[in-house]
């Protein structure tokens, strides 16, 4: 065999290892405890029955923290526990032309986003179950920051009920 097609050889089975090892990165998985994500209009009709808060995470699909949140986060116990207990979780892609329903009203999720004041991902909400905003906050936020971030809206929440 020529020096030239050794030399090639390697070359493309290089190309093709990095190629199937970054395919590999890419792919969805699935997370362990995630929660149980809800359709929006879903989850406001659920509310209104129950009386709890919704969560909504709004995201981007290339957006490295809302990846980590997505892993590390919302699958934690401390968070699991205050979601599952207090509010209905909802995951909106703030740059997506799919369509929801929101009040009655058909939008496009990046035009929800846009009505919730995003400013940059990820961005989370508190809607209460007439879909006023609670609280919101944007960018990452650890377990600990989530967690105090969910217990004021509730704070907030009960406060305002009690007027």
């Amino acid at each position: 065999m020529s020096r030239k097609a050794i030399i090639g050889t390697l070359i493309a089975l290089f190309i093709a290892v990095f190629a199937y090892f970054s395919f590999v990165q890419i792919q969805p998985q699935e997370i362990e405890n995630e929660p149980d994500w809800m359709v929006l209009q879903d989850a406001i009709d659920q509310a209104a029955v129950d009386n709890r808060l919704i969560l909504v995470d709004i995201f981007e699909v290339g957006c490295q923290w809302c990846r980590k949140m997505n892993r590390e986060v919302y699958p934690s116990p401390t968070i699991r526990s205050i979601l599952d207990r207090e509010f209905h979780p909802v995951k909106v892609n703030g740059n997506s032309d799919n369509r929801i329903v929101f009040l009655g009203e058909e939008i496009s999720e990046q035009e929800f986003a846009s009505r919730m004041g995003l400013t940059a991902f990820p961005f989370t909400v508190v809607l209460d179950a007439e879909g006023n905003v609670i609280d919101r906050r944007r960018g990452y936020m650890d377990t600990q920051g989530l967690s105090r971030f969910l217990r004021n809206a509730l704070e907030i929440n009960s406060a305002s009920a009690s007027l």
